[in-house]
């Protein structure tokens, strides 16, 4: 955020910055739901609280989007619609742990996760990942880090995940999903890059295909584009419904009626199809992202197969130079004009060698970036 403010400071003064470190895709809304908002706000549609796990319509319709998408038939009184996906991953953590317990988050990982859950005095627990695990978890290391600490109570995963874009298979997921059940660890699965997915090889898989005891998080933010909207949702196990229903109605009452409501029309086909053409954008920006590593002085980078993101690995003469990812961005930032997001955040030990592009800006932001850039390092003598 502090690369963020200096963006705005710097467009401010009338400089054009490139920024490639938020994951906003651009475009907005679907055509179809800015038009359902419109119209509701114009004939004096009813905003006022919903019930508080959500307009029974808006859950319905999600409920059949799960049949749709994944053949997984579930009932809609499972569905919670939340402030955002951050508003459920309030509740989650809330609903399904305690002051104390341990809770499992693979590293490099969102760093919203570990600051929330200590925040609520839980004990997190970083699963170190790498290349050779393609930044994900593994089986083998839950079953360390409950050698070491004794217990786990919860395990958080992404897929596709932020800051890689790396994403579990569904034999992948199925293994954590089982193994947490034995262990008696709840799993909560972020799922809001669902839909923004690359190789067909590796398609997108819910949790609920394998745990009805996980609980599910996903947005409206990425796939459609509705980041401002703040409307998310959960999918919830029978047995945290109530929780999750009182700590609802204390923490916001309900989420957004007018984004409930408008969202309808989000899984129109037309909406479905705008949504699809902005992927194969990400898609086409990806592909001239992974060309040009070395321009960008990557020597490596996460497979990135589904979000908007790159997780490039510095080149050791580039790290050389610049003696972190932190001071790369810093000079990328003030010298090229184009920001970036250092690993550090996302990884507080091994993440200074790293640094997280997002390309959802789109192709010729993109592709101007890498002018810069590589115009950057060549004038110091470290072009790839």
């Amino acid at each position: 955020m502090d690369i963020v403010d200096r963006v705005s400071t710097l467009r401010a003064q009338g400089i054009d910055v490139i920024s490639l470190c938020v994951g906003e895709p651009g475009g907005g809304a679907p055509v179809a739901v800015n038009a359902a908002a419109a119209k509701l706000h114009a004939e004096g549609a009813d905003f006022g609280y919903t019930p508080t796990r959500g307009l029974p319509e808006t859950r319905a319709a999600l409920a059949e989007h799960y049949a749709r998408q994944y053949s997984v038939q579930l009932p809609a009184e499972n569905i919670v619609m939340t402030t955002g996906s951050s508003g459920a991953f309030q509740l989650a953590f809330l609903a399904a742990f305690d002051p104390g317990d341990v809770v499992a988050l693979a590293r490099p990982g969102y760093p919203a996760y570990a600051n929330i859950l200590s925040a609520l005095g839980l004990q997190v627990v970083d699963l170190a990942t790498g290349e050779e695990q393609r930044f994900q978890p593994t089986v083998a290391s839950l079953e360390a880090a409950l050698a070491e600490h004794g217990r786990l109570d919860g395990l958080v995963i992404a897929s596709p995940a932020n800051p890689t874009g790396t994403m579990l298979s569904g034999a992948e997921l199925a293994e954590l999903a089982h193994w947490c059940q034995r262990h008696g660890a709840r799993l909560i699965s972020d799922e809001i890059y669902h839909g923004i997915e690359f190789d067909p090889q590796r398609p997108a898989h819910t949790a609920w295909e394998y745990s009805r005891e996980s609980l599910v998080v996903s947005s409206f933010s990425k796939f459609w584009g509705m980041t401002g909207w703040r409307l998310g949702w959960m999918l919830v196990p029978d047995d945290l419904i109530c929780a999750v229903d009182a700590l609802a109605s204390n923490l916001a009452l309900c989420a957004p009626a007018p984004a409930q409501r408008a969202v309808l029309h989000a899984f129109s086909p037309a909406s479905m199809a705008e949504a699809r053409k902005r992927v194969t954008e990400f898609a086409a920006t990806r592909e001239l992202v992974m060309q040009n590593l070395a321009r960008l002085g990557f020597d490596s980078a996460a497979p990135a197969d589904g979000a908007f993101y790159l997780y490039g690995r510095l080149a050791p003469r580039v790290l050389e130079r610049f003696t972190s990812a932190s001071g790369y961005c810093r000079a990328v930032l003030d010298e090229a004009r184009v920001a970036l997001t250092p690993g550090n955040d996302f990884d507080p030990a091994t993440g200074d060698r790293y640094v997280r592009l997002s390309f959802a800006a789109g192709p010729m932001a993109i592709a101007q970036a890498i002018e810069r850039i590589d115009g950057f390092l060549t004038r110091y003598g470290l072009a790839g």
